[in-house]
């Protein structure tokens, strides 16, 4: 029997109890080059999150010292669990859907509960690429529109930031309010005074939102042909945003202190359990886990592709990114901090403030604010972009999947696509309304990360390591790449990733709190409610899924359960023609060895 030991898989006959590459993926297609899969995951999990969201909690909790829970959530959960389903589509070379039917089909209803999250993500989360392009279209002006007051959107009490001796005393009292935060609630949302005042549609932003979803649509018609190419530019171009961004902040006069109010070490504030809930929700909200995502572009690699590797310097690249787009923030807050004598507590917050308040009255600050407003829209729309079209293909991977008959004919596909595209772009108009912020905030707390994330990786860890079996998917691992990757990642899935999942679960509700806008406005009770019954819309489909597969089996309750436990088709389970693992005392690898002679003869 003939071992290839650097694939770790076998020339025998399959019935002899060697795995061999799935057949299930032929006529799918290949990423065209191991450049395109990178830059593709780097699209979808680095996305403006990174620039807004990281640097205020690590400011907010306790600065460096966040860096402690930070790294100990991406180590037990999020790089585990991004390798698991990276490595789940790669083996199975099926979408977020179908890759479940082949493992374990109890649990397809989690294909089904992701993607629609995924729907649901893809028609809110696109209102901040609108954005954007509607202040990258007023950034091409002879004056900042946000820069100054006297336009017809501003109130009596705007504050020309052109004065900056004013201090922040005289600002409080006169009640005044900054030309960018009325051009950001008066001219770009108009927004009204709550959730149930829907108020009118805004026409300029309808135009952009329209705009974004035509370039999606051109970034996914071919597939992942367009989808590759289109990741060389969006993946990559916002890096060269960031790094001038940076080496333009950190030149700016008080830029160290912006800094060190970034990372100053507060020890005290690792006693405060928020500090880890936020710690754990930034990591699954970052790494783009529970979603899908990497289960459909593992789906495109080769199945010899070496993914444990590829996890591992996208994760790390990850959180770089995010490392790095905390200094480029904080030295921009420092610089204004130094020119206006406005405190720093001020002005570091999350969300779209940070992008669409705090960042814009920077810029307006500086020589040539055009041109670094110009530079930072450019980087929030391409970082938005790409993670919007992955999810995308993932949504037609998925689809294609089950109806591989159907969709692979023609010009089926880009039917399909357009008609998602059309369906969720008429969804989003809800959401650039005049009181589309406050639906759009609902949307994103409840249904588009937080709670349904953490159950969805908590369920996915489970079904793997404890249905399916850690140790059949770990050896499955081993013969796609050539080796054992760390026991530690075994481990994680089978114990100490649902553990931490459902502790953080329980505190969360634990914790719970009714959802606020800007700190001043509370929901009412129904749109509450509303928020959790789309979550659970979407969660439900996986009890519901397993009730519907038991009773279309046949035989006894407990045969269909064995039975809806199993892997199909021929998919391999323990491969049996492996060589001999040896440890590698270096690399902490597990590295296949030559079997002997007299072994190949045994097996």
């Amino acid at each position: 029997m003939a071992t290839n030991i650097k694939s770790g898989t076998c020339t025998a006959p399959a019935s002899n109890g060697c795995s061999e590459k799935p057949k299930e993926g032929e006529g799918r297609g290949y990423w065209g080059t191991k450049a395109e899969f990178i830059l593709t995951v780097m699209g979808a999990i680095i996305g403006p999150g990174n620039v807004w969201r990281f640097p205020y909690l690590c400011y907010k909790n306790g600065g460096g010292v966040f860096f402690i829970p930070y790294i100990l959530f991406m180590c037990t959960c999020g790089v585990p669990l991004f390798f698991l389903e990276t490595a789940l589509g790669q083996y199975t070379s099926q979408g977020g859907i179908t890759c479940w039917k082949k493992i374990c089909p109890l649990f397809q209803g989690m294909g089904y509960a992701s993607h629609l999250i995924i729907a649901f993500s893809a028609t809110s989360y696109i209102i901040i690429i609108a954005w954007a392009f509607f202040y990258l279209f007023s950034s091409f002006s002879a004056d900042l529109p946000w820069a100054t007051c006297g336009h017809y959107w501003n109130t009596d009490s705007c504050l020309d930031l052109n004065h900056p001796n004013l201090s922040l005393a005289m600002t409080s009292r006169l009640n005044a309010t900054l030309p960018v935060a009325e051009f950001w609630q008066r001219r770009v949302l108009k927004v009204s005074g709550g959730i149930e005042e829907v108020g009118s549609l805004r026409w300029e932003l309808v135009f952009c939102l329209v705009l974004t979803w035509i370039i999606c649509y051109f970034c996914v018609w071919k597939g992942i042909k367009s989808t590759g190419k289109a990741a060389y530019i969006t993946a990559t171009f916002p890096f060269i945003m960031l790094l001038i961004l940076l080496i333009r902040g950190v030149t700016l006069p008080g830029a160290l202190d912006g800094i060190i109010y970034y990372l100053y070490p507060d020890i005290s504030r690792l006693s405060d359990p928020q500090v880890w809930m936020d710690a754990g929700t930034q990591i699954f909200f970052s790494y783009a886990i529970g979603l899908g995502f990497l289960t459909s572009l593992g789906s495109y690699n080769t199945y010899n592709n070496d993914c444990y590797r590829d996890c591992f310097y996208l994760c790390l690249l990850n959180s770089a990114t995010s490392i790095v787009a905390g200094f480029a923030i904080f030295s921009i807050l420092g610089f204004m901090t130094y020119e206006q004598g406005v405190d720093i507590s001020e002005v570091a917050e999350s969300g779209p403030g940070l992008a669409f308040i705090v960042y814009p009255r920077a810029v307006a600050m500086m020589p040539m604010p055009q041109l670094w407003s110009v530079c930072f829209f450019i980087m929030i729309i391409l970082l938005g972009l790409d993670s919007q079209f992955v999810g995308l293909e993932c949504l037609m991977t998925s689809l294609v999947d089950l109806f591989p008959t159907y969709l692979r004919q023609g010009y089926r596909r880009e039917l399909v696509l357009l008609a998602i595209c059309s369906v969720c772009c008429l969804l989003g108009l809800s959401l650039v309304t005049e009181g589309g912020m406050y639906l759009l905030q609902l949307l994103d707390h409840h249904v588009c990360s937080g709670t349904t994330l953490l159950l969805l990786s908590l369920f996915q860890s489970v079904s793997i390591s404890w249905v399916y079996g850690a140790d059949r998917f770990y050896s499955n691992i081993a013969d796609m790449i050539g080796y054992h990757p760390n026991p530690f990642m075994k481990y994680c899935w089978t114990y100490i990733t649902p553990l931490i999942c459902f502790g953080t679960f329980i505190f969360s509700i634990v914790k719970y709190s009714p959802l606020k806008f800007s700190n001043t406005y509370v929901y009412p009770l129904w749109a509450n409610i509303l928020g959790w019954f789309i979550a659970t819309v979407s969660l439900s489909l996986i009890p519901l899924f397993v009730l519907y597969k038991i009773k279309q089996g046949e035989g006894t309750l407990r045969q269909r359960f064995l039975l809806l436990c199993k892997p199909v088709d021929n998919l391999p389970l323990q491969p049996k023609c492996l060589p001999k693992m040896e440890t590698n005392g270096i690399t902490g690898h597990t590295e296949l060895k030559p079997l002997s002679h007299n072994e190949e003869l045994a097996q």
